[in-house]
């Protein structure tokens, strides 16, 4: 479909955007397309395991976060989209900042995105949607270079309790690649607070090189999916904060043994 199509679509109005502001036909033919050249010749992404993200119905996708700036949850977006056989689309849940900010806001709901909070998510499961959460959060994408692929804290545990009481079963999904393309080397605190940002980042390119600096660096991307982890058969126990805990503890141990295994696999990540 050519973008005059496309254009003349947005003029006639002839165009879908649900409760939650996304925009599929706005995603598919203007935001994809912009990223792919990243997805395919920069960071070369190779996803694994694509078969464990089932065809239809609801799924919580849970992975790790890293990077200094979130472009992690863009490649998993666009690399599910584009090579899944079914061609999913994830809902990803950010922070609030992530909406408050004009312009990313904005972008965010417009591909799909909300915010991350259990009734949000409980909604768009119980419409069958696969959902993508990051729990580490800001805590993930601003750690220093020299903790990278260590995962941080993942939070009360709120993506369980979503997924146990809407009965979706838990993806855990393994990143490799995004902790190079900004190596966060300081954090300049009082311009955060100035900005009201979490952090303003420090990186061997970024601010000494001006804007040449926010042009990340051609790292190698390897993207794993493991095998779906069922709640079904805790549906009584969906506020039990013993079975909550657990199963997050699961979901961070997997995620953990797989980036491990994947740094062996890939140790150069720049080749």
């Amino acid at each position: 479909m050519s973008f005059g199509d496309f254009l003349r679509r947005r003029l006639d109005g002839d165009y879908d955007v649900d409760e939650f502001g996304f925009d599929p036909d706005m995603t598919e033919n203007v935001f994809f397309p912009l990223l792919r050249p990243l997805y395919k010749k920069w960071f070369r992404v190779e996803m694994i395991g694509l078969e464990n993200i089932p065809a239809t119905g609801r799924a919580l996708v849970v992975a790790n976060h890293s990077g200094t700036i979130a472009v992690d949850a863009m490649m998993l977006s666009l690399g599910i989209h584009d090579e899944h056989p079914e061609h999913r689309m994830l809902r990803l849940l950010g922070a609030d900042f992530v909406f408050d900010t004009p312009v990313l806001g904005e972008y965010a709901r417009k591909s799909g995105a909300t915010l991350a909070c259990n009734p949000d998510a409980e909604r768009l499961l119980n419409t069958d949607e696969l959902v993508g959460v990051f729990p580490e959060g800001f805590k993930g994408v601003g750690k220093p270079f020299r903790e990278r692929y260590k995962l941080q804290r993942f939070g009360r545990g709120g993506f369980v309790s979503a997924a146990l009481k809407t009965r979706a079963p838990i993806i855990p999904v393994s990143i490799v690649g995004a902790e190079e393309i900004y190596p966060l080397i300081g954090d300049i605190k009082p311009l955060a607070r100035l900005l009201k940002i979490p952090y303003f980042p420090v990186t061997p390119t970024f601010p000494w090189l001006g804007p040449l600096g926010a042009v990340p660096l051609p790292s190698k991307w390897l993207i794993e999916v493991g095998k779906p982890i069922e709640t079904a058969d805790y549906a009584d126990a969906v506020d039990d904060p013993a079975v909550i805990f657990n199963l997050g503890d699961q979901v961070r141990e997997t995620i953990q043994t797989t980036l491990d295994a994947l740094l062996l696999k890939r140790p150069d990540p720049f080749a």
